[in-house]
């Protein structure tokens, strides 16, 4: 009888670890998709990293194109009307940029017909990473108009963009 019952007893302590064992199963299965992104995540930084290092003159090529279309992307928003920008600028930027162009900072500037805005001015705030930050100056023979934009090169889009207060003068405002 005592064999019995302590034979009932470890079977119900080994049924419990095996239920609470089989529970934590989808929290093992989470956090191990967590550190295969984490993993790949790091792998991806290291290969980025010896890439740079170990061929800088491809990160410049890389910078200079990134350059030129963060460029062209603010000529291309600069120079159409804002009911264009969802066509003329896919693929230059995100949605998110789109839209904040759309509604924000479109109706801030006087972008008319015959407002011709030519780019001046691109400076990088970093050359290394994945992440470009420019400082672009826009003008026209009525407005100088300044922005920071956040350029990815993994992506290849404008993902973050604002508008800033020129302070000073330049010889050709209003």
């Amino acid at each position: 009888m005592k064999k019995s019952r302590l034979m009932i007893f470890a079977i119900l302590v080994l049924a419990g670890i095996l239920i609470t064992q089989l529970n934590q199963i989808p929290n093992l299965n989470k956090q191990l998709g967590q550190n295969k992104a984490t993993l790949k995540q790091s792998k991806t930084s290291k290969k980025q990293s010896q890439t740079i290092v170990s061929s800088p003159k491809a990160q410049q090529d890389n910078v200079s194109d990134s350059t030129k279309l963060v460029t062209a992307f603010v000529k291309t928003f600069s120079n159409q009307p804002t009911s264009s920008y969802s066509d003329t600028l896919k693929g230059m930027a995100t949605e998110k940029v789109i839209n904040e162009l759309t509604q924000t900072f479109a109706p801030s500037v006087t972008f008319s017909d015959k407002a011709h805005y030519e780019v001046p001015m691109v400076a990088i705030k970093n050359t290394w990473g994945s992440d470009l930050k420019y400082l672009v100056i826009a003008k026209s023979d009525a407005q100088s108009v300044a922005y920071t934009i956040t350029y990815d090169t993994d992506e290849k889009l404008v993902t973050e963009m604002s508008r800033l207060s020129l302070k000073g003068t330049f010889d050709n405002e209003k």
